[in-house]
């Protein structure tokens, strides 16, 4: 009988041990999705990379709705994934809902803070990342007048907004800045044609260089500046090659490295709250063949002195998050 128990409690460790070995990461796209050519993208890339390094796998879905973000944390937590990882500050509900039923399994959640012993909250300093584009908008522009637009109207897209704003006014005080919102529900991150609409209204008041800052809407954005010959900025992902030599820089947000990071860490992975910005590599700008001819050796210097001065604390931009106001664009 001792030699059975024994037999039975090893099979039963053996089990355990590779069940642990065959729990696979999850991570799970926000609306828009895995192929918005911006944030989730991002998200992707990075999983991809983890998976592409380790020759491991990780499973993953699409949102198709909102009622879907607590059924799928559900599903991926009740099958044994871990960590899970969710791309967008909308999941925060249902995983307050969620991570105290499955205090063993790990989730991160970008761009929102949830506080929860097993849940890691990454956050980034997109107001950094912003201000250095808008530093290189207001260099390139030849009418002194540069736009803005947004995805949905939520504090962390005016943070995007005034961050840029403060780069744009820092480069050229007499500056002209106009910032437009696409909408006030999540289908604002997928309307490129509305994008599309807005970038042409800019254009009429003087714009020549537009950031998005809209997810695939901002495709649409992209996409008709390149038309009209006006330059642009993309967001979260590397943009420039969408339309060599008429995007003049990406607001590079490293989604990709916190689900990189996220996936190595596993499931022993430390959490609680994460910042990442210009300090540690987690937003910057893009300078790549596809942009080189339209960035300046001035214009780089000047970035990246005021990008060494903010990183070390010297040079502080204002995040709208924290007091809800920018001065610098009266919203």
């Amino acid at each position: 009988m001792t030699l059975m128990k024994s037999l039975m409690g090893a099979a039963a460790a053996m089990a355990l041990t590779a069940g642990a070995a065959l729990a696979e990461p999850a991570l799970i796209f926000d609306l828009g999705g895995k192929f918005d050519k911006s944030f989730n993208e991002a998200a992707f890339g990075g999983a991809q990379r983890w998976a592409e390094e380790t020759g491991e796998t990780f499973r993953e879905i699409e949102l198709q709705s909102e009622a879907q973000r607590e059924q799928a944390l559900r599903r991926f937590a009740e099958v044994g994934a871990n960590p899970i990882v969710m791309a967008g500050f909308a999941f925060a509900d249902a995983l307050g809902q969620v991570a105290a039923d499955y205090p063993d399994t790990k989730f991160v959640i970008i761009d929102m803070v949830v506080d929860a012993p097993n849940v890691r909250s990454v956050v980034f300093n997109e107001h950094e990342g912003s201000y250095l584009v808008g530093m290189m908008a207001a260099q390139a522009s030849k009418t002194g007048t540069v736009g803005f637009i947004g995805g949905m109207d939520i504090p962390l897209i005016r943070k995007f907004a005034c961050g840029y704003a403060q780069g744009v006014l820092a480069a050229n005080p007499d500056a002209k800045i106009i910032a437009n919102m696409t909408g006030t529900t999540p289908a604002a991150w997928n309307d490129p044609v509305k994008g599309s609409e807005l970038t042409k209204a800019q254009i009429s008041q003087g714009a020549d260089v537009v950031y998005a800052a809209a997810g695939g809407t901002g495709v649409g954005v992209l996409q008709t500046a390149a038309d009209e010959g006006i330059l642009s900025i993309g967001v979260d992902s590397n943009q420039n090659h969408l339309h060599p030599g008429k995007v003049l820089t990406s607001m590079m947000k490293r989604v990709d490295n916190a689900v990189f990071a996220a996936f190595t860490d596993g499931a022993d992975m430390e959490t609680g709250f994460n910042v990442m910005g210009l300090a540690n590599g987690g937003v910057g700008y893009a300078l790549d063949e596809n942009n080189a001819s339209l960035v300046s050796a001035e214009m780089q210097a000047s970035v990246d002195a005021a990008s060494a001065k903010i990183a070390s604390g010297e040079l502080v931009v204002h995040d709208y998050m924290s007091d809800d106001s920018c001065p610098a664009l009266n919203f």
